[in-house]
């Protein structure tokens, strides 16, 4: 009977360095989001909560500032707590692409490094990339999800494609 069954169902699975790296990479990118988001939502870890994270938005050009700030905490909270979990990874790592692209955009100068660069912006983005394309590996909720629990890039790309357009409509509502 033994010989009959794959290696897999013989051997207990094996941890890959990807199976400790990724959960590494969302937790950090996740506390990050999760912080920053509570900031603008509730002006916890010393933010300016939605009044004045609105105010920053009405100067930024975005129509109904307070609107787009709750908009913009809720994206980067949610998709924070998303990452840590390593539920709906690819919808959580787009998310933060969408609002990190406007970040960019927003802040863009002419200058990638420095006070005035988008060195870190740039690097939320790469790191996000890289999760929804990846997968958020075996430790984490998506293994409960029957279509994410074998993650394929096309998720990530579909997601990512989704934060792409979500990001430019946003950016087409500033004046």
């Amino acid at each position: 009977m033994t010989a009959i069954l794959s290696p897999a169902i013989r051997s207990p699975a094996t941890t890959t360095p990807y199976d400790v790296g990724l959960p590494v990479l969302r937790a950090v990118l996740g506390v990050i989001m999760t912080v920053h988001g509570t900031q603008k939502l509730f002006g916890w870890f010393d933010g300016p909560g939605l009044r004045g994270t609105g105010v920053f938005f009405d100067r930024a050009g975005y129509p109904a500032g307070e609107t787009m700030a709750a908009v913009a905490g809720l994206t980067e909270t949610l998709g924070g707590l998303g990452l840590i979990l390593g539920l709906l990874t690819p919808l959580a790592a787009a998310s933060v692409v969408g609002v990190m692209l406007n970040a960019i955009t927003v802040k863009w100068t002419g200058s990638v490094f420095g006070q005035k660069g988008v060195e870190f912006e740039s690097l939320i983005v790469a790191a996000a990339i890289t999760l929804a394309l990846t997968g958020p590996g075996r430790f984490a909720l998506d293994q409960g999800v029957p279509f994410l629990r074998r993650h394929r890039p096309v998720h990530g790309l579909a997601a990512l494609a989704l934060a792409a357009v979500l990001a430019a409509v946003a950016l087409l509502l500033r004046h």
